[in-house]
C-alpha cells in the first residue's frame, strides 16, 4: 500500500513538474473528484479474493489515501443502493455521504467501510443529484468517477443525464469503472463517460490508477500558426479554446514564439474536446481537437498574414478617419481600421470603405504574406457653404451621369465647412421660409486637393 501511495504521488508530481517547472507561476485549477459508488445488493457477489464490495472499497480506500496528499485535490463520496433493501425497489436510494471539503479522506474511508449493500441501482438519478454536490467555484474542475457492477435498473437514462451535465458545464466527461461487468455492457456506459472495464481484481487496481492519473494530469500542446509556406512563423495573437460539448470558454492564451524560436507550450485540460479560435482578422478556427492525457500534441492552424495601412495626406483633416474592412464579396464588416495604423489580416482580398466625404470604395485589395499593402488617399479640399437663410441643403457627388447623395447640411446653420474629396459636386438648397418648390436653388462646383472654396447659396 505504501508503494502504491508513493507511485501515484510520484507520477503526478513528476508530470506537474515537467509542465510547470519549479519556478513557474502557473496555478492549476482545483480538481474536485466525486466518487459515485455502487452500494447495491449485487455488490455482495463473490469476486476474486472476496466480495465485490470488499475488494472495491479496499482498493478505493488505498487510492483515497494517496489522493489525500495532494493539496489541489478535493474529494466527495456519493453512494447509491445502500439505504433500502429490495424488494420493494427504491429508485431514490442515493445519498451524498461525504461532501467536498479539506482533509475529509478519513471520513470518506470510514463511510466506505460502513456501506452495507442491499438495494437497487439508480445510476441516472444519482448523476442527476450529483450536479448539486459541487459547490460553486470559478477555478475548479468537476470530475465524477462512477464505480459500478451493474447497469441502470430504474428506467432512468444515465447517458442523457451525463450529456446534460456536460452541456451545462457542470462536470467534465465522467469516468466509469465497471466491476466484473459483461463486456456487452461497454456500449451502455460509453455514452455516459470514459468507460474502463475491470474484469478482475488486478485490472481494477490498474484501471483505478489510470483513471486518477487521467483525471488529474494536464496536457501540453504547441499551436503552430502556419504562414503561406507552411512554416509556424505567425504569432502574437490570442487563442481561445472552447469546450466543444458545452460551448463554454476554457482557456485563453496569447500565442508566443519562445526563446528557442518555436511556438511556446500551452497547458490544456485533457478531459475536454476543444474548438480553437485564433483571433486573427478574420478569425481562424480548428474544430474537434482531442487530447490524450499526458501526451504532448501539436495543433496546426493555417494563419498566413500580411499588413494593411491606409495613409492619410499631409493634413489634420483626417486625424480620426476610419476604414471599414470586409472580405471581398462578403457583406459583414470584419474590422474598423484607423488611419495611419498598420493592421494584420489573413492573406487574401478585401474590400475597403474609407469614411471620407464622399466615401472612397476600393475593392480587391490584396494582402500578401509578410508584406505591407499601402493605400494612399488624396488630400481633400475645404468647402465652406454660405446660406442666405437657414434651410434644407443636400450635397451630391457626380457619379457618371447620376447624382450620389453624400451629406445633408445642418438645417439650423447658415455657415458650414466640410472636407471633400477631389471631384465634381452639386448642392441643392431651399430656405425654410421659402414655401414654393420652384425656389429650390442648385449649384455645381469642383473640388481640388488642397483647395479652399466658398459656395454662396442665396
Amino acid at each position: 500500500m505504501e508503494f502504491k501511495k508513493l507511485f501515484v504521488i510520484g507520477i503526478i508530481s513528476l508530470f506537474c513538474l515537467q509542465i510547470f517547472g519549479q519556478d513557474n507561476k502557473y496555478i492549476p485549477p482545483k480538481s474536485r473528484i466525486l466518487f459515485v459508488f455502487d452500494g447495491s445488493q449485487s455488490m455482495l457477489s463473490k469476486w476474486e479474493t472476496g466480495l465485490k464490495i470488499t475488494v472495491a472499497r479496499n482498493l478505493l480506500i488505498e487510492m483515497i489515501d494517496s489522493l489525500s496528499y495532494l493539496e489541489n485535490v478535493e474529494m466527495a463520496l456519493r453512494v447509491y443502493g445502500h439505504q433500502h433493501p429490495v424488494p420493494p425497489q427504491r429508485c431514490d436510494d442515493t445519498k451524498l455521504e461525504v461532501p467536498f471539503g479539506k482533509n475529509n479522506a478519513a471520513q470518506i474511508k470510514q463511510n466506505l467501510k460502513n456501506i452495507n449493500p442491499k438495494g437497487t441501482t439508480p445510476i441516472a438519478h444519482s448523476l442527476e443529484l450529483a450536479a448539486h454536490d459541487f459547490p460553486e467555484c470559478d477555478m475548479c474542475r468537476n470530475i465524477i468517477i462512477l464505480i459500478t457492477d451493474g447497469i441502470e435498473s430504474c428506467d432512468g437514462d444515465p447517458c442523457a443525464v451525463s450529456r446534460a451535465l456536460q452541456k451545462e458545464g457542470i462536470i467534465l466527461k465522467p469516468f466509469v469503472i465497471g466491476i466484473g461487468l459483461d463486456p456487452q455492457f461497454r456500449e451502455t456506459f460509453n455514452c455516459v463517460g470514459n468507460y474502463y472495464d475491470a474484469a478482475n481484481e488486478e485490472s481494477f487496481q490498474e484501471v483505478l490508477g489510470v483513471v486518477i492519473s487521467q483525471a488529474l494530469n494536464s496536457t501540453t500542446a504547441q499551436v503552430n500558426l502556419l504562414d503561406s509556406y507552411g512554416q509556424p512563423t505567425e504569432t502574437n495573437v490570442n487563442m481561445t479554446f472552447y469546450d466543444r460539448f458545452s460551448g463554454k470558454m476554457k482557456h485563453n492564451y496569447m500565442h508566443t514564439i519562445n526563446h528557442r524560436g518555436v511556438p511556446d507550450t500551452v497547458i490544456l485540460d485533457p478531459l475536454s474536446t476543444y474548438d480553437l479560435v485564433v483571433s486573427t482578422i478574420p478569425p481562424v478556427k480548428v474544430d474537434s481537437i482531442k487530447l490524450v492525457p499526458g501526451k504532448h500534441i501539436i495543433i496546426a492552424a493555417d494563419a498566413p498574414q500580411g499588413n494593411l495601412i491606409v495613409k492619410k495626406p499631409s493634413t489634420n483633416a483626417y486625424n480620426d478617419l476610419k476604414i471599414l474592412v470586409k472580405q471581398h464579396l462578403k457583406k459583414d464588416i470584419i474590422n474598423i481600421q484607423e488611419i495611419d495604423k498598420s493592421q494584420k489580416y489573413i492573406v487574401g482580398k478585401y474590400d475597403l470603405e474609407i469614411l471620407t466625404l464622399p466615401r472612397i470604395k476600393i475593392e480587391e485589395v490584396e494582402i500578401k504574406q509578410s508584406h505591407t499593402t499601402k493605400i494612399e488617399i488624396p488630400a481633400p479640399g475645404l468647402v465652406t457653404f454660405l446660406l442666405g437663410a437657414t434651410g434644407y441643403t443636400s450635397l451630391y457627388a457626380y457619379n457618371s451621369n447620376t447624382l450620389e447623395w453624400i451629406y445633408n447640411l445642418d438645417e439650423n446653420l447658415t455657415q458650414q465647412s466640410l472636407h471633400l474629396q477631389p471631384g465634381n459636386y452639386k448642392v441643392v438648397y431651399r430656405a425654410k421660409n421659402a414655401k414654393e418648390t420652384i425656389l429650390t436653388f442648385n449649384k455645381s462646383f469642383v473640388v481640388k486637393s488642397g483647395s479652399s472654396e466658398r459656395i454662396k447659396l442665396n
